[in-house]
């Protein structure tokens, strides 16, 4: 089965302390449904039409496993403190 990285990148940050509250929730829950953080961050350099955004790349053992952390009560639980805080997209990716 291949792993599964979860990509998102944040157009705007509108409400950091929002950010900050939906971190200290999100961090554990994505852990717990087995989701290993890789990096965040603001890219150190983009190419073609590259956005310095910030973003986050989080390796998961399998797509379902990724779409089931999404979905799980206390990554929910964390995405409402973030609810007009950011807008953001979020990629769920197979890996190879």
């Amino acid at each position: 089965m291949a792993k599964a990285y979860w990509v998102a990148t944040y157009r705007s940050i509108g409400n950091p302390d929002a950010l900050a509250a939906y971190a200290k929730l999100s961090g554990p829950a994505i852990a717990a449904a087995g989701g290993r953080i890789l990096a965040r961050g603001i890219p150190a350099h983009v190419y073609e039409v590259g956005l310095l955004q910030r973003t986050v790349l989080i390796e998961f053992d399998s797509v379902e496993a990724a779409m089931a952390a999404h979905d799980s009560p206390a990554y929910q639980d964390a995405l409402k403190l973030l609810a007009g805080g950011a807008e953001r997209d979020i990629r769920i990716v197979e890996g190879v």
